[in-house]
């Protein structure tokens, strides 16, 4: 059987990938589960054709753990191209490249892990020499309170050798952290090992249950994987330990590696529990996005800035709707919120606006009022409005905007006395804006369309997809289409995710225009259904998980949604990359 790593499922540099040896086991896992149940994961009884043994090449021992034995640095050894190359070799971060391997082991784990900025620096350099469709192994390092991390930093597997190790000096391990096995008064636990009185658990059962918590903490990283909410776990469970905390904020940082990792859009919701969020790839790739590509086509009424809402869409809301019944669509609706910053009307059902859910005190932290009025400013400068009429709580809200117009001019008037809902607060919304032309439907909703091109494919990208004099529109609001002059459709909003479905159409218009098209050359075949990993000549760099793609080959023009980032279908050997929505053969 051909032994393969395969990624299925992804959440950022987090993945759910199948190992096959033997048998296959699900990643990320303990590699002692892989040993023990598929065979040798280094595939040591290969044969080396006779006469041939210097084909047969062993790393440098600088790629070893000091102390290994000759015999174990043997096993990882890497063979000669027309020889079938082992299952898993040993890298440093300084020597790691690509052998044509399916894992690759770090060497010196021990030594990086625990030190948040080493950890960092060791995972972008062996990730950054080796193909994307590879697991990577850290050795002697995991426990259940900094295994999450290491899987969200992009590590597949992990071992018990540390679980056993600190089991074996008495140390009871628990995803909060660890505790000396005398100071416990009960066991905090209910696996196998510790149904016992605390009085007969020792040492040896200390052991089992070590590794026990970690297996189980595994299988709950795996359940966030599948779900796409693995950082809203790690946001909390990493504080546990002060290198996890700083591990996972030292990522952050690492805008390229996150990012082009990280999809543009997800079923799951979003959890703002704490400042942290503020920092993930969705919410700073929405703020850039709404004020660099976004056009405001409405910006010849007044702007209308209201609050949030617990609600989503905030259309749907009570407050909003009261909202709009005293404005009667006599300004551009934007809403201010943490963590989003502000959210265009015509963006409010593009993830994650749609798709977050923030703890609620009413208190703004010193920190979001500079997140969100420093968004207010760069969108007010992409805008020309006459005047902001802000129908905004005093407490926070009242604040940034003070500061995102202080140093701009134009005029704010503020509406609410005591509660944006109070009739005394909407009274001062119908009049601030008496004698204000109405925005209507059919305005709104060709400018949600454009909107959302803005914000899915570029600056400008509405109005060269959807010109003014080569464009209808058909459906209501939020299930829109656009149509060319001929009644030929280019694309629908997807409500779900408030992005555009393009058909085949609407992809030939987009490749035909001056807009940056995400193009994944394929060979000579006819896509039906998917594209597969194996027939991908090149794809663009700038692609996203989620994202549109062009599909274009000697056979075959197609459109569809790219499953893995850009880099990834370049270096991929297996796997679905494009899940294709329409093809058609040359």
């Amino acid at each position: 059987m051909t032994d393969y790593f395969e990624v299925h499922e992804r959440d950022a540099a987090a993945r759910i990938g199948e190992l096959r040896l033997a048998d296959s086991v699900t990643t990320p896992c303990l590699a002692d589960d892989v040993v023990t149940d598929a065979g040798s994961l280094w595939n040591a009884e290969r044969e080396v054709p006779e006469g041939d043994e210097s084909r047969v090449t062993i790393l440098p021992h600088r790629g070893f753990p000091r102390g290994t034995a000759a015999e174990v640095q043997e096993s990882f050894a890497v063979e000669h191209p027309d020889v079938d190359y082992p299952s898993g070799v040993v890298v440093s971060p300084d020597t790691a490249a690509d052998h044509g391997a399916d894992v690759y082991v770090v060497s010196g784990a021990p030594g990086f892990v625990g030190h948040a900025s080493s950890f960092r620096d060791a995972v972008l350099d062996v990730r950054d020499a080796v193909p994307d469709d590879t697991a990577l192994y850290l050795s002697g390092v995991a426990t259940p309170s900094n295994v999450a991390t290491l899987v969200y930093a992009g590590v597949d597997l992990v071992d018990g050798d540390r679980a056993v190790v600190r089991g074996t000096q008495g140390r009871y391990l628990t995803t909060e952290g660890e505790h000396d096995l005398a100071d416990l008064d009960e066991l905090p636990c209910a696996c196998p090992a510790c149904r016992q009185p605390i009085a007969e658990f020792d040492r040896e059962d200390c052991v089992a249950h070590n590794v026990n918590a970690l297996e189980a903490e595994l299988a709950r990283v795996r359940g966030r994987v599948r779900d796409g909410r693995l950082r809203d776990y790690v946001e909390g469970q990493a504080r546990h330990e002060a290198w996890t905390t700083a591990a996972f904020r030292e990522f952050d940082q690492q805008w390229g590696y996150v990012e082009e990792r990280t999809p543009v859009e997800r079923d799951s919701l979003l959890l703002s529990a704490s400042e942290d969020t503020l920092r993930r790839v969705e919410i700073q790739r929405f703020a850039e996005r709404v004020t660099s590509r976004y056009t405001p086509r409405l910006d010849d009424y007044p702007l209308l800035l209201v609050p949030c809402s617990a609600r989503k869409p905030y259309s749907d809301s009570q407050s909003h709707r009261q909202f709009q019944d005293a404005a009667s669509y006599r300004g551009h609706v934007v809403s201010m919120t943490s963590p989003i910053g502000v959210v265009p009307t015509e963006l409010e059902l593009t993830y994650p606006a749609q798709h977050y859910d923030s703890v609620v005190t009413g208190d703004w932290s010193a920190t979001e009022i500079e997140f969100v009025s420093e968004v207010l400013g760069r969108y007010l400068d992409r805008a020309d409005y006459p005047r902001i009429v802000a129908h905004v709580p005093t407490e926070g809200y009242r604040e940034i905007v003070e500061r995102a117009t202080a140093e701009r001019d134009i005029s704010v008037t503020y509406t609410v006395e005591d509660h944006p809902t109070t009739d005394e607060s909407l009274g001062e919304l119908n009049a601030a804006l008496q004698g204000e032309d109405q925005i209507w439907v059919q305005e709104r909703e060709a400018a949600t369309l454009r909107a959302v091109a803005d914000y899915q494919f570029g600056d400008g990208a509405g109005d060269r997809l959807f010109p003014a004099d080569d464009f209808e529109l058909q459906g209501r609001y939020p299930k829109l289409q656009a149509l060319d002059g001929d009644g030929e459709q280019l694309a629908a909003l997807v409500p779900q995710y408030g992005t555009l479905s393009l058909s085949l159409a609407g992809a030939r218009a987009w490749d035909a225009s001056d807009v940056p098209t995400k193009r994944v050359e394929i060979d000579a075949f006819v896509p039906r259904g998917n594209v597969l990993a194996p027939g991908v000549v090149s794809a663009d760099d700038s692609i996203r998980p989620g994202d549109e793609v062009v599909v274009e080959g000697p056979e075959a023009f197609a459109v569809g949604r790219a499953t893995v980032h850009g880099s990834a279908m370049a270096d991929a050997t297996r796997g679905v990359v494009v899940d294709v929505r329409h093809s058609e053969e040359r």
